[in-house]
């Protein structure tokens, strides 16, 4: 029973995973930190989620803090490290049973502006990147083993705001043999982000994707609407807020996103 309700939670967790954008988006853009310039982010989600199996109700809630430093190789490569922080608890029909906190598995990606075109305002990136096994698989916190993937970005930028799209492919490998069985090791995603610019500080921001689902045995692909907000209090320090729902079920029903970015 323990190792099947780990590994629901390791996919619970998959699907909420940040992607490392300007938060709170999922969607990444293609812009770039500069050579020799530096990023922090402190990000932090809190999410809820309800399911019926076997004609149990399951009641799924997960807080995660995750810190992600970006730096400036060059003018158009950027190298990403994220490491965040899981909490879990999972009720059966309002009966506590399992909570689980730690560290999840750490993220490394290389972002590289490859195309940019100042008449048109388009840009376009390439982002592989892996994923590191430092967090616990016997709680649901990792793969326990290394995965990688790659994504293929689009950014264009206008008077008004910006369009981003995603294209990405991750390909998942599992140490815990009944995760090997009910987990799908192909994933695939896409999405679309617009941001608007309200005022010179403050921006709106709608993201909106679909990925494969990582249970192979749900054939429904989990799709979400995001929307929030992004304040620049200066020209280094960023603020966002957002929430998250699901369009379906295989979706994490909703959640609530908050976070900062500081550039130096």
């Amino acid at each position: 029973m323990l190792k099947k309700t780990t590994g629901a939670v390791t996919l619970l967790l998959l699907l909420f995973s940040p992607a490392y954008a300007a938060h709170p988006l999922i969607t990444d853009d293609t812009g770039t930190q500069g050579k020799g310039k530096f990023q922090i982010e402190i990000n932090s989600g809190f999410s809820t989620n309800k399911e019926c199996t076997n004609g149990i109700s399951v009641q799924e809630r997960e807080r995660e803090i995750a810190a992600v430093l970006s730096c400036g190789i060059t003018e158009n490569i950027d190298l990403v490290v994220g490491m965040p922080l899981k909490w879990y608890s999972l009720k059966e029909e309002g009966i506590s049973a399992t909570e689980e906190q730690g560290i999840g598995d750490m993220t490394v990606d290389f972002k590289w502006r490859m195309l940019e075109s100042e008449e048109s305002g388009m840009s376009l990136a390439l982002k592989p990147g892996l994923s590191v096994p430092t967090g616990s698989e016997e709680k649901g916190f990792g793969n326990g083993a290394i995965s990688g993937g790659v994504a293929l970005i689009a950014t264009h930028e206008g008077r008004l705001g910006a369009l981003h799209c995603n294209l990405a492919y991750r390909r998942n490998a599992y140490h815990i043999e009944e995760d090997k069985k009910a987990a799908r090791n192909d994933i695939w995603h896409a999405s679309l982000a617009g941001e608007l610019n309200l005022t010179e500080n403050l921006r709106s921001v709608l993201n909106v994707g679909i990925e494969t689902g990582e249970k192979k045995a749900v054939e429904t692909h989990p799709t979400f609407l995001l929307g929030g907000l992004i304040y620049s209090v200066s020209e280094k320090l960023d603020l966002d807020v957002g929430v998250k729902c699901g369009l379906n079920e295989a979706e994490t029903d909703r959640a609530f996103l908050a976070g900062l970015a500081t550039r130096f």
